[in-house]
């Protein structure tokens, strides 16, 4: 699925001098490493304020915590999301109110929404959060549009959307407030856990920095109850070297993506609808959106076998996700039930991730291909 050694080749003397610096400077937590990263990503994002912090999970909570949302209010998510986009809600002591997904995208369906906000559910919500999943921003005109209606606040889950676009404004930039991981296997990628919380407002920036160092503005003087979510020099120091090269990589899983459409249509296992029948539904790009492809994911009506059959031939493959949020066992207590999101739960049993990665090759993505067609043939 991912060959991380093929991008640290190139980079190897440059992350080594990074890290030395570090290093040599004894910045290990914060510091300058990360003071520098946090600016290049700002203006990387046409954002006012861009915080380094611990992990995304941490961005996710911290970004809800400074953007007002209160013990006892609702937020509305996904169900078709990693574990964090719900368990960052819960963490806040907010509620998480879930809807449905379109289809076509895998994001949060905006009628859907419509349809919590108008019913008996809606008046306790204060914000909306999206998910831009695979790397493509939800449907930012519509969302907005219900958040100026109902007065809500949104909070971008952008941990798979570094550099995704929306209208010509790139995710992070877009809500009030924003998160992104840099969990290693993400475009933009760390060497280890290490996420950033994005804004356009002075007061959510002032509360992340005091949130995330144990809810201190002065130095052992708690106004509130924070956490231990800084990022760590080295973090910030690699991070600063790769981002200089993301719009690259970026452009090669564009590359990479439209060949896979390509080979894909030749081989001819492409169907037209949104769900698959014998051969396979390749991902879209909307109207309004430009995406990154953090994966490249196709929908297949025998997943499971297909997937067994890809291992048996040595070929990478993942599912994102194989249980919707609302059927997890440690999420029971939202009161949700198999059948209450039906697009969530047919595309967690439909989806399936191939490799995808700057460096991989065209040869690589014909063998991923053809293997396909011998599965489905």
């Amino acid at each position: 699925m991912l060959d991380l050694s093929r991008q640290y080749g190139p980079l190897h003397r440059e992350l080594l001098e990074a890290i030395d610096h570090v290093l040599q400077t004894q910045q290990f937590i914060l510091g300058e490493p990360v003071a520098a990263f946090e600016r290049a990503a700002a203006e990387h994002l046409g954002v006012a304020h861009a915080l380094g912090c611990s992990s995304g999970t941490d961005a996710l909570w911290l970004a809800l915590a400074a953007a007002g949302i209160d013990p006892g209010e609702a937020v509305i998510t996904t169900p078709f999301s990693f574990f964090a986009s719900v368990s960052a809600i819960l963490r806040a002591g907010a509620t998480p109110v879930l809807a449905d997904i379109d289809p076509l995208t895998f994001n949060l369906d905006p009628a859907a929404v419509a349809e919590v906000l108008e019913g008996p559910r809606g008046a306790s919500v204060r914000a909306i959060l999206p998910v831009h999943l695979y790397g493509q921003c939800a449907d930012w005109t519509c969302l907005s549009r219900l958040g100026q209606k109902h007065g809500l606040k949104l909070i971008e889950d952008a941990a798979q959307a570094w550099g995704a676009e929306w209208g010509g404004v790139k995710a992070g930039a877009l809500g009030d407030a924003a998160a992104f991981s840099f969990y290693p296997t993400k475009n933009l990628s760390a060497a280890g856990d290490a996420g950033m919380v994005t804004t356009n407002s002075d007061d959510v920036v002032e509360r992340v920095r005091m949130l995330r160092q144990h809810g201190m503005r002065r130095r052992y003087y708690h106004d509130e109850l924070g956490w231990n979510a800084r990022m760590d020099g080295f973090q910030g120091a690699i991070l600063n070297v790769k981002l200089k090269y993301i719009d690259g990589w970026n452009a090669a899983r564009r590359v990479i993506a439209k060949r896979y459409h390509a080979l894909f249509h030749a081989a001819g296992l492409a169907e037209a609808g949104i769900y698959p029948v014998h051969g396979v539904v390749l991902p879209r790009e909307v109207p309004g959106g430009r995406r990154v492809w953090h994966q490249y994911v196709i929908r297949t009506a025998r997943r499971d076998r297909l997937r067994a059959f890809l291992t048996s031939r040595q070929i990478g493959s993942e599912i994102y996700y194989p249980v919707p949020l609302h059927m997890q066992e440690a999420l029971k207590n939202l009161g949700y039930a198999e059948g209450s999101f039906p697009e969530a739960e047919r595309a967690a049993r439909e989806v399936l991730a191939v490799p995808i990665f700057p460096e991989l090759r065209e040869d690589e993505q014909q063998t991923v291909v053809a293997a396909i067609a011998e599965f489905l043939s």
